[in-house]
């Protein structure tokens, strides 16, 4: 059993790292767009700036994603076990990856709006529509796990299940 924990630590790890170091190239990435939109005055600007924002964005979540899985896989796996550790942890990963919607979603705005064809506001609309959506489907969890827990609590064979399950690990 020791075994298979220890591969799973290392896969884990291992997908984490390469997710920071995706997720640096992506910041390395926007850097060079910003030089290159400074030394080429031909081009736009503006937009390669939003374009590089747009990257660091994705580059933000992709190192929460990374950070979520090193810290809840490897460093300490037996932290979700909690029902309102569990609940804390996904609350903060969601927060975090929310933010990341919306703001790609205001550089999306940005960006087609300075074009001409406003049929194309389809796509940072859906985008706003799905942040709104993720921070109501994390209000609605919120709501229920804050009422499972609060069964588990007053249940002593649920708390005393709950305890045994913990000193498993």
């Amino acid at each position: 059993m020791w075994m298979y924990q220890l591969l799973t630590r290392a896969v884990f790890c291992a997908v984490s790292m390469a997710l920071m170091v995706v997720a640096g190239g992506l910041i390395v990435y926007a850097g060079l767009q910003q030089v290159s939109a400074f030394s080429a005055p031909e081009q736009d600007i503006g937009r390669a700036l939003l374009d590089s924002v747009g990257y660091m964005v994705i580059a933000i979540a992709v190192f929460e994603v990374a950070k979520y899985i090193l810290e809840e896989e490897v460093i300490d796996p037996t932290q979700m076990r909690n029902a309102g550790q569990a609940r804390r942890s996904i609350t903060k990963f969601v927060s975090t990856i929310s933010i990341a919607v919306f703001l790609e979603a205001l550089v999306a705005v940005f960006q087609t709006s300075k074009g001409a064809d406003m049929s194309m506001m389809l796509y940072p609309t859906l985008l706003l529509f799905g942040g709104v959506a993720m921070v109501v489907g994390l209000g609605v969890y919120q709501r229920l796990s804050t009422a499972a827990e609060g069964e588990v609590r007053s249940s002593p064979q649920a708390a005393a299940e709950e305890q045994a399950e913990l000193d498993k690990f």
